[in-house]
């Protein structure tokens, strides 16, 4: 029996209820694992048409041989169920977050005398060990502020210590409390350790409202050394979280979560703010065609959070919305033990966070793919706001440049990585027609254009080479003329058109949809409104230089003898007028096609306009 028609058999028998399906490859290995409201109707759909699925649905299917399932109560149970099982079994077909670093730990000492400290590993030493951790670096910094604001021993000593210990430089410098001098009492001691794991896990806020209760307390009792001892440390507290707040609600808990999208691997970046500061970013790789769809979101959040249990926000905001978000939000505030909200923020300071997620999971993608970090910006901005499934790392531009219709030329100029790639501009004088025609002198240049491609496409280079977007200057006209060329040669390519303002300022992008605003969008406007201003400039100095030529050559027609060709090889050979009004005879014989008389009928025309000016300028 086909495969696919036995699977669909199979699928078509199972009960309309909430559970988890377990899909296995042919060597019985568990490839996907997924959740369902009615089995049968989720199951059912894989072995169905293809037409709705993705690319990452077909391969998977590719690869089914049979299934399994779990029947659940509700929905949410088959949430749960699903995160746990992709958890354990790591199925290829999952989106399973990788990143490219290793991993780090904050190790807690266990006892009367506890001390903390970075740990690259997980040892069975009877530590507590508070992690995974991504950033090495933040951790870092996180375990030395605690230790240098709660004044924790760094030195590894064990504790309590020989009575004739003498204290280290840290206590002179105040550092530490000299807990192997007996310089501070146990229960002070403990006291400070618990308060730094507090910081560790709640940041400062929390930290600061306890040490003034306390500080109060130490006052009303006439315990001033005590009391002037807090206040320092809740000064060194607020200091630091000053510097580093970025939210501007101190009591602002959330994670953030943003998506980049490259061509064969997409980024995740999770900021997590505590407090209003930001005390954690991490990054996830995933491979996936495009952007990932409602599903992977709700996919991504589980995967996550599958891993990280501790110390959960009130708050989770995300760049798109995510399905199945009320059972998302169930299941994290059961982690929590309090309410948990999953937002997708449309303006604000919580807009602008998710912007500053997505920017930097764009910026590590770039650097991932090798690619300069301040470019990636403009060109994340530009491949989210045109719809494109890819960066445009290649991009061609167009202008046509004329004067009443007369000199008509086109420039063409490319942008490679966000920067000019002036090696690659080309030139093109329009032949097809006279007139003034800006619609067809469009479409004849990037007919001719693509005419080279067909002939130097194996060399991948220069004409060889397709861009990954074409920009055309104007609007929706030269768009429309484009696309049939576009057509005819068998191309993909996305199309648009820059529109400028009354002022001769970019104002949008145009394609089939109508106008695309880029004011919003500011990197990618300053990109455009480069390109547009580049290929405006590059035509039109192409345009004034064969005026210019043009010119010459209507004044040099106008002598005996001479005609087109005659004029431009002059024209080549002299470079200007100028010069060939001060050429002698045996110069101008040198020009291929001027005769010695033609030579002599040139000189004496120029000789005779000379001393016709010296009269000129001598009478009064």
């Amino acid at each position: 029996m086909d495969r696919i028609k036995r699977l669909r058999e199979k699928a078509m028998r199972l009960p309309l209820s909430p559970g988890v399906y377990i899909m296995k490859n042919k060597d019985g290995q568990i490839i996907y694992i997924g959740k369902a409201k009615a089995l049968k109707n989720r199951v059912s759909q894989y072995f169905g048409s293809e037409n709705g699925h993705s690319i990452k649905v077909r391969k998977m299917v590719e690869n089914v041989s049979d299934f399994d399932y779990i029947l659940v109560g509700s929905e949410f149970e088959a949430l749960v169920l699903e995160c746990s099982l992709i958890k354990r079994h790591n199925p290829k077909y999952n989106i399973l977050l990788k990143d490219d670093k290793g991993y780090c730990y904050i190790r807690v000492t266990r006892g009367d005398w506890r001390t903390i400290s970075l740990s690259l590993q997980k040892y069975d030493d009877g530590a507590e060990y508070i992690g995974p951790y991504i950033s090495i670096g933040s951790v870092r910094n996180t375990v030395d502020q605690a230790n240098e604001l709660f004044r924790l021993p760094t030195c590894g000593k064990t504790f309590p210590c020989a009575k004739n210990t003498r204290p280290c430089l840290n206590y002179y410098i105040h550092r530490c409390d000299a807990p192997c001098c007996g310089k501070i009492s146990r229960e002070e001691y403990q006291k400070n350790a618990q308060a730094a794991l507090a910081f560790i896990h709640g940041g400062s806020a929390p930290v600061i409202e306890q040490l003034k209760k306390e500080m109060y307390e130490a006052s009303e009792n006439c315990d001033f050394e005590r009391a002037a001892r807090l206040r320092d440390r809740i000064r060194g507290l607020e200091k630091t979280a000053e510097k580093q707040r970025v939210v501007s609600d101190a009591d602002k808990n959330c994670d953030v979560f943003a998506v980049a999208s490259g061509p064969k691997t997409n980024c995740l970046n999770v900021l997590r703010f505590r407090s209003g500061v930001l005390c954690g970013s991490e990054f996830f790789y995933f491979s996936e065609t495009g952007e990932p769809d409602a599903e992977d979101r709700r996919d991504l959040l589980a995967s996550y959070y599958a891993s990280h249990e501790e110390n959960l926000p009130a708050e989770v905001y995300l760049d798109a919305p995510c399905a199945d978000d009320s059972l998302v939000e169930q299941m994290l505030s059961e982690k929590r033990g309090k309410r948990v909200h999953v937002l997708v923020p449309a303006r604000g300071e919580r807009l602008k966070l998710v912007e500053m997620s997505r920017k930097n999971a764009a910026e590590k993608l770039f650097q991932r793919q090798g690619r300069v970090s301040r470019d990636n910006v403009p060109l994340e901005e530009l491949r989210e706001m045109l719809g494109l499934s890819e960066y445009p790392d290649y991009i061609e531009a167009y202008d046509i440049s004329h004067t009443a219709g007369s000199d008509n030329v086109a420039g063409m100029v490319v942008f490679k990585n966000g920067k000019p790639y002036k090696s690659a501009y080309r030139r093109f004088s329009i032949k097809g027609f006279a007139g003034q025609d800006d619609y067809r002198s469009m479409a004849e240049t990037l007919t001719r254009r693509f005419e080279e491609y067909a002939k130097h496409k194996d060399s991948g280079e220069g004409f060889g080479k397709l861009p990954d977007l074409i920009l055309l200057d104007g609007g929706a006209g030269q768009v429309n003329a484009v696309k049939p060329v576009l057509e005819k040669a068998g191309l993909t390519i996305p199309l648009f058109g820059m529109v400028k303002d009354d002022k001769h300022r970019t104002r949008a992008v145009t394609g089939d949809g109508g106008e695309i605003s880029i004011q919003s969008k500011r990197a990618a406007f300053t990109l455009i409104s480069s390109i547009q201003d580049e290929v405006h400039r590059f035509a039109v100095a192409y345009h004034h230089k064969k005026h210019t030529s043009s010119s010459l050559r209507l004044e040099l027609l106008d002598i005996d003898g001479i005609g087109e060709a005659k004029a431009r090889a002059l024209l080549k050979e002299f470079k200007t007028l100028k010069n060939i009004k001060q050429a002698t005879e045996e110069q101008l014989c040198r020009v291929p096609g001027i005769s010695k008389k033609l030579a002599h009928t040139i000189f004496e025309t120029y000789r005779r306009e000379d001393i016709n000016n010296e009269d000129t300028s001598g009478s009064v």
